[in-house]
């Protein structure tokens, strides 16, 4: 079995009155790229997962945890990866699939062993991993850089210029209700996310990568009316609530993966916060 950690659903009332370690033992993810392994972080949001991988020194299976209650890890589940590393592969039940930088890989429902590898280990693959339940079996799929829909968001003159990838989307590939995607703030901005909103038919994963080694983004959480922040560096990822906005601003510019579960595949459905309401 593979190692994992589980995070616990927090209500609003309680995230108030949480100090700011508290605050990030709740929400923040930290060291999620292992080297040679995969330790998961299973949180009682939509039941999301989130890992990472390193194949540096040897290939690595994906195995299932305990509380799955499975015989295999997709026995009951699908599985999105983007590669944000060097080249590398994945082989699920035999099939190999060759992941460049940047390129991503829907695993679906059903499918038994699943091995990360890296073609070079001075040069990895750094493969992020999101995993959600699934209630039927889609075929496999990946998706490379000229296969994601692509939309400019934002103006220099707002601090949010930036480029939206959609990767694992119901209108790339089928899904049950994982969706995954990557965002890029252009050089001069630091906002993501802004306007700010939240969508209570859906939770949120971001993973910050990157960002500069002396640098940080200030990822902003909470209620519109009731909000907190966490410093983040990069390589870590943070937990967002249904209730919650999900927003940052960088000290340089960045990228970001956000992974998304719940109610609904409508990317459009959220419930936008206006600017000078937030508190």
């Amino acid at each position: 079995m593979s190692k994992y950690n589980t995070r616990y659903a927090s209500s609003p009332e309680a995230v108030k009155k949480y100090d700011t370690q508290q605050l990030r033992n709740e929400f923040l993810i930290q060291n999620v790229l292992k080297k040679d392994t995969i330790e998961w972080v299973y949180t009682h949001y939509d039941r999301f997962m989130v890992a990472g991988v390193v194949p540096e020194t040897k290939s690595v299976n994906l195995e299932a945890i305990d509380p799955l209650k499975a015989d295999f890890f997709l026995e009951r589940r699908e599985l999105g990866i983007i590669n944000i590393g060097d080249s590398g592969s994945v082989a699920v039940d035999g099939t190999i699939y060759t992941l460049e930088h940047k390129e991503a890989l829907y695993i679906g429902q059903g499918n038994k062993e699943v091995v990360f590898s890296s073609k070079s280990s001075d040069k990895p693959a750094k493969f992020y991993l999101n995993s959600t339940p699934a209630h039927k079996a889609f075929p496999n799929k990946k998706i490379g850089t000229e296969d994601v829909e692509v939309i400019e968001l934002g103006a220099p003159e707002t601090a949010n210029a930036r480029t939206l990838r959609k990767y694992i989307v119901n209108s790339v590939v089928d899904v049950c209700q994982l969706q995954m995607g990557m965002t890029t703030i252009k050089v001069g901005s630091s906002w993501n996310t802004m306007p700010a909103h939240v969508h209570d038919r859906r939770m949120e994963v971001y993973f910050y990568f990157e960002v500069p080694e002396d640098q940080a983004v200030c990822h902003f959480m909470g209620e519109p009316q009731e909000t907190r922040h966490i410093w983040m560096a990069n390589g870590e990822a943070v937990i967002s609530p249904p209730w919650s906005i999900h927003s940052g601003s960088g000290t340089s510019n960045y990228s970001f993966i956000w992974g998304m579960a719940g109610e609904n595949l409508d990317y459009g459905d959220m419930d936008v916060c206006k600017i000078n309401e937030l508190r």
